[in-house]
Formats: C-alpha cells, structure tokens, sequence
C-alpha cells in the first residue's frame, strides 16, 4: 500500500494543493486572496495533466534507432498554452481589482456587496 502511495505520489500532490486552492478561494472575501487561490488550483491543474503525460522510459517523439517508446507531447504542449491564457487573466484580474479598489476603495466582497447595495438603493429614489 505504501509503494502504491509513493509511486503516485503526485497525484497525491495534486489532491493536497487543488484542495488549498479551493479552500483559499470560498473561505477568503479579499479578491486578491481569491485569485491567488485560483492561480494555485490551477497549478495543480497543470500538474496533473504534465504527470499524467510522462511515460516510462519514454523518448522524445523523434523517430531514430533504438527508441520504441515515446512520450506524447501533447499534454506538455497544452500546458504551455494554459500557463499563457492563465498569465493573462491573471494580469486581467488585477487590472479588474485594480479599477474595483479605484471606484469603491475596498477589495472586500462583503464591503463590495454593501457599497453597490447602497449605490442601487440611491439609483432608486433618483
């Protein structure tokens, strides 16, 4: 039983770091908070999908003498683009936040919930 754990052990570490990511984003109000608990279950994202495309005593996919077994690029490939497009909405978050914090001076949800409560509740009787 223990050998089966170690020789899975990172999708052990997958479970254990998508779980803290999850826990950051629903227990956290701060939306910075929560966008760094979405960029960690992302990373655990990515490395589930980079482990699972590892195969053993695999070569690069390049067709040459002595090789047999190879490892599919894809997964790795996919990554990559996941790591650009999750930079990006990353850096958009911010830019959100940013222009959030500008306009209610607050990055709390709470605090955000009440504000806009009370700029509706005023829209109302104008």
């Amino acid at each position: 039983m223990i050998e089966y754990a170690l020789t899975h052990f990172n999708y052990w570490a997958v479970v254990v770091i998508m779980m803290t990511g999850l826990y950051i984003v629903i227990s956290h109000t701060n939306l910075i908070k929560k966008i760094a608990g979405l960029n960690i279950f992302q990373t655990a994202v990515f490395l589930m999908y980079i482990s699972m495309g590892v195969v053993k005593g695999g070569s690069a996919p390049i067709i040459a003498e002595g090789f047999t077994v190879y490892s599919n690029p894809l997964p790795q490939v996919l990554m990559l683009t996941a790591i650009v497009v999750g930079v990006a909405t990353t850096a958009m978050a911010f830019a959100i936040i940013v222009r959030i914090k500008e306009e209610y001076d607050s990055v709390e949800e709470d605090e955000l919930f009440t504000l806009d409560e009370q700029v509706a509740g005023d829209a109302e009787e104008w």
